[in-house]
Parts: C-alpha cells; structure tokens; sequence
C-alpha cells in the first residue's frame, strides 16, 4: 500500500493523461480483435477464408468496425507515450489481452481454461509491479536528445540482434513453419515491436514539443523515427 500511496501522489497531470490513455487503448484495442474475429467467421462462412488466402473479409462490414476500433485504440496508445513513460504505458498494453480473453469468452463462445485464467493474473501482476515500481522519466526537451541515446552503442548492438533475429525468423522460419506455429508470427512482431516502442515514443515527444511551440519537424531526427515507425507498424499488422 505504501508503495501506490508514493506512486500516486507522484503522478503528475502528464502521466495521469498517459494512464487514461493507455488504458482507453487497452479497451479499444481488446475490444477489437473479438469484433474482428467474428467479421473474419461471417466473412469465411460465405467465401475464402482470410487463413486460406482469401480477402472477403474486407466487404465485411463488421470486419471494418473492428478495425476502426483497433485504430482507435492504437492512436490512443500513441498518444499515451507522448504524456506518460514508456515503462508506464507498455506494461498496460497487457490489459488487452485480458479484454480480449474474457470478450472471447463471452461473446464467441471460446472456453477459458485454468492457464488461460492463470495467464491473465500473471498479466495482472507484472503489468502492476512493473507500474508501481517504474522510474521517473527524465525530461526531453528536444527529440535529438532521443536520437542520442537511440544512437549509444549499447542500443544499437541491441538493434542489430534485434533486427538479425526477425530477418531469420521472416526468411527461414515464416516459409517453413508459419501456418503451423503461431509463435513464429508472435517472435516477429514482439521483436519488432521492442524498436517500434522506443520510436513511437520518440515521435510522441517530437509532436508534443512541436505542438507547445518547440517546432521538432524541422529534425531529420523526428523524420527518420517516423520512417522507423511506419516500418515496425506495417511489419506488424502484415504478420
């Protein structure tokens, strides 16, 4: 109890704004992988379905709601990162799995084991200890600052894994085992998701110095996260 007394006298507006949002995007973002997923039934039950190659789930109206929502909920969530530490928003990003399992329990049907329970209480309770115990976040008064420390050799040896892992993963793993092991789709967009964090992030603060008068547009820096972003974002959603 000590511990969320000091956290939450120590919430400043920024981070409350971040929580809110962050917590909007979980709802949004959980919300929309169950409408999703009966868009992508309906749409199966009268054409090819998406898992065989076919696209009718794109005349779907239902299939297009869904989508709507997970965007929703992906703007929120960029735009948490602009208020609130990234180690304060991330961890929330877990409470989407949770709405969904429970959603999916309710609407679709799908039967909700002891693991599957276990695994949202363990979300619970990393998400919490890791929000509970986050450090405070330094203050960024320009996105060069961030570019700097994206640009320490100790983050860039950690890119280089990164990026040779999913480059493996997508050209030898994805062809052989990726209609038959889910985890081969999870591993590409969890480690592209770890660099997508960090730029997201950075172009959250870009656009938040901009818009209270600090013009960062005119960084190459601001641009090339945004490069960095559209990447991880479009790797993502294909996989």
């Amino acid at each position: 109890m000590a511990a969320v007394r000091r956290w939450s006298e120590g919430m400043a507006s920024d981070n409350v704004k971040g929580l809110v949002l962050a917590l909007s995007s979980s709802l949004f973002i959980g919300a929309s992988f169950i409408v999703k997923k009966k868009g992508l039934k309906k749409a199966g039950a009268s054409g090819i379905r998406a898992g065989s190659g076919g696209y009718s789930y794109l005349f779907e109206p239902l299939w297009w709601v869904g989508m709507i929502a997970m965007v929703v909920g992906e703007i929120a969530n960029f735009a948490a990162y602009a208020f609130a530490p990234a180690i304060l928003v991330t961890p929330l990003g877990a409470l989407s799995i949770i709405i969904s399992a429970a959603l999916a329990h309710i609407i679709l049907r799908e039967k909700l084991h002891t693991f599957g329970i276990l695994g949202c209480v363990l979300c619970v309770v990393g998400s919490t200890a890791i929000v509970l115990h986050a450090p405070p976040e330094r203050q960024i008064e320009s996105v060069t600052e961030v570019w700097d420390l994206a640009t320490e050799p100790g983050f860039l040896f950690y890119a280089l894994l990164v990026l040779t892992a999913v480059f493996i993963l997508i050209f030898h793993f994805v062809p052989q085992y990726g209609q038959s092991h889910i985890m081969v789709y999870i591993g590409v967009c969890s480690l592209v998701g770890s660099i997508s964090v960090m730029s997201v992030k950075a172009l959250g603060i870009a656009l938040k110095l901009t818009f209270s008068g600090m013009n960062q547009l005119v960084y190459p820096q601001t641009w090339a996260f945004t490069l960095v972003v559209v990447t991880c974002v479009v790797t993502q959603m294909n996989y």
